[in-house]
């Protein structure tokens, strides 16, 4: 099939990628002529494993290409709107100009039986208002909503075998024509048995931010048990365990630490908190406030830990910080536990070193005067204390005895509870945690 896919950021990009991956004929069309160039050349703008050599594959297929010409849509039947959709600012509203300017200008090009797919996330009521636009544009064509699952660090495996699709579309002749449409784009998971919800449009936009808010509930929770366990000297890793045995409870998303970031999870219970409000219901999420109250005060909270292993102060102190990203796999920054810890810790005093695999450009944008290292080495040299704040694979594979040589003193303070602190503690290190005695 013909597809466009309007937006070439983070989900646009992987979902071109993969649908040219499929077989389709794929255009990507973004604003931003940087970012069609460097995904012309092949380079993705971003770190996500794999997709540097699915995008070359695609490229040299001839199936895929990216321009910053809208018209391009013109040939394509299926379109797809993988914009973003970022918190206002001074507000925790969703910033719907991406998505609205997106449809915008693919209108011109809609033919009759064209598909306008939605796979950002939105407040619920935005697809009901980009459909309006559609049919006034063009009677024939139809707006599905097709929310995206995607986690970084395996969004291309997410894209290619999904574990589940969610189509919502209006309950008319052209609504079902258009999910129609939508299984021949997906026909090779849906014929391995990838489940299929069909719903209405309100249903399927509510999907991702009721699924976003639910993990982030969770995350919290474990974070809230783990001030106890810090009160009254029990093991939040221990509690984990022992209630993640529960099936109807599980083990997933109850690791306790310094809670979650990135662009999605706290942008979206926001969003959702602020479209309740909307829609007269405020009270049926005024749990999500402490869920990001609870998130946000792990960040103090890590600070605090930094400072009682620094003995009752910062101020001067020498401190290596393993992680910039959100989280591992990744170079997102985007409302960054590590880096949020990092720059609170020198404005207290504190002399910061960080270090990380793949965001340091990204975060030496945002935070210019942290100071910035690319190897461990570098970044725990003469280091009083070591905190981590991303648990990527080469911080957790890293030699407790061979890098006691490299510091000032051994103190490390595992901000994800990630690591084994028999081995450490073994090691001579003095190991402290969120939650843990």
């Amino acid at each position: 099939m013909r597809i466009s896919v309007f937006g070439c950021g983070y989900l646009g990009a992987v979902h071109a990628a993969c649908m040219a991956k499929l077989g389709h004929e794929v255009v990507g069309i973004d604003v931003l002529e940087e970012h069609i160039a460097m995904l012309e050349a092949g380079r993705p703008p971003f770190h996500e494993p794999g997709l540097p050599e699915l995008l070359k594959e695609a490229l040299s297929s001839g199936r895929l290409h990216f321009t910053t010409d809208a018209s391009a849509a013109a040939d394509a039947t299926v379109h797809f709107i993988c914009v973003g959709t970022p918190q206002k600012k001074h507000e925790n509203a969703a910033d719907l100009s991406y998505v609205r300017s997106a449809v915008g200008s693919l209108l011109p090009s809609l033919k009759p039986g064209d598909v306008v797919v939605g796979k950002s996330t939105v407040p619920v009521g935005t697809a009901e208002e980009l459909q309006e636009r559609v049919h006034e544009a063009q009677s024939g064509a139809e707006l599905i909503w097709n929310p995206e699952f995607l986690r970084e660090g395996f969004a291309v495996k997410d894209t290619l075998t999904p574990d589940r699709f969610v189509y919502g579309a209006e309950p008319t002749e052209q609504g079902r024509a258009a999910m129609a449409v939508l299984d021949e784009v997906y026909a090779k998971a849906l014929s391995t048995g990838t489940p299929k919800i069909e719903a209405d449009l309100a249903t399927a936009q509510l999907v991702k931010v009721a699924a976003n808010s639910f993990l982030a509930t969770k995350i919290s929770f474990i974070n809230a048990m783990a001030e106890l366990c810090e009160a009254t000297g029990a093991d939040v890793t221990l509690l984990a365990d022992s209630i993640g045995h529960d099936a109807r409870i599980g083990r997933k998303f109850l690791n306790a630490g310094l809670g979650f970031g990135g662009g999605c999870l706290p942008k979206d219970i926001r969003a959702f908190m602020a479209r309740a409000g909307e829609l007269g219901v405020a009270d049926a999420l005024t749990f999500l406030r402490e869920v990001d109250s609870v998130n946000m005060r792990r960040r103090v909270r890590m600070v605090d830990l930094a400072r009682e292993v620094c003995g009752g102060s910062i101020v001067g102190r020498t401190i290596a910080v393993l992680g910039a990203a959100f989280k591992p796999d990744s170079d997102d920054i985007r409302d960054s536990p590590a880096l949020s810890v990092a720059a609170q810790m020198q404005l207290q005093g504190a002399h910061v070193t960080v270090t990380d695999p793949k965001a340091i450009d990204n975060a030496k944008k945002k935070w210019p005067d942290l100071v910035f290292v690319d190897g461990v080495e570098d970044a725990v040299a003469g280091a009083e204390a070591v905190l981590l704040l991303t648990e990527w694979p080469e911080y957790l594979a890293l030699d407790p005895e061979e890098l006691r040589q490299h510091v000032a003193a051994p103190v490390i303070v595992d901000g994800r509870n990630a690591l084994d602190p028999v081995v450490w503690r073994a090691a001579g290190w003095t190991y402290r945690a969120l939650g843990r005695p």
